[in-house]
């Protein structure tokens, strides 16, 4: 019989995920990089610091979705639902960490901003699943929905030899369309267009504080 968990084990389990997401280097990747499958490019200086400002944002962006399932596991019930939401987080930590990697690659870093936006996900992630998870689903296919708004931007926005970073985008493109979708079929409410505006708009406002940041 699996032992059940304290609350100090629950708050170690807690704290580790926060370090895994906010440290470079330390989330663990179950799927290897498509990066890698890939050549590197020849890109020149301007080109590489423009990259590096996209995949910072991918990366800020795959925080934020850490933080959104993790706050969301903390309080929302999900029934059947929860074991499907976990393998989704799961592949959640394979983008951040490939973004992390693509970022070492092109000698950047992460963001700066990045506490700020997770404890802010986790927020709003915690409350969405105190609500109800009809709402918490719902925010987590809104919010999937903008993440590939995002991606469809980037890629074409990327070098044409860019190749590595392409193909981490498009990986990433193809998962998150899938959490969408199983959010929604799991029972998520489909949020109304001034909601998404809203969510657009503090999309937009990372963005481009990310991007130098």
């Amino acid at each position: 019989m699996a032992r059940q968990l304290s609350r100090s084990d629950n708050l170690i389990h807690q704290f580790d995920s926060v370090l895994r997401t906010l440290v470079p280097g330390a989330a663990q990747p179950r799927r290897p990089s498509p990066a890698l499958a890939q050549p590197e490019g020849a890109l020149d200086d301007e080109q590489r610091r423009h990259v590096a400002g996209l995949m910072r944002i991918n990366h800020t962006g795959e925080v934020c979705a850490q933080a959104l399932y993790q706050g969301q596991g903390l309080t929302a019930k999900l029934g059947d639902t929860r074991e499907r939401m976990e393998e989704a987080a799961a592949e959640e930590v394979d983008h951040l960490s490939w973004c992390d990697q693509r970022l070492q690659e092109l000698d950047g870093r992460t963001s700066y901003l990045n506490p700020a936006f997770y404890a802010a996900s986790f927020g709003l992630g915690a409350l969405a699943g105190a609500i109800g998870d009809r709402i918490s689903l719902g925010f987590v296919a809104a919010t999937e929905e903008q993440v590939g708004h995002h991606l469809e931007a980037h890629l074409r926005k990327l070098p044409i030899d860019d190749k590595r970073s392409r193909a981490v985008l498009e990986q990433m493109r193809i998962d998150e369309a899938q959490h969408e979708r199983m959010a929604l079929e799991s029972g998520g409410s489909r949020f109304p267009l001034p909601v998404k505006w809203g969510m657009r708009l503090v999309s937009k406002v990372m963005t481009k504080s990310v991007y130098r940041l």
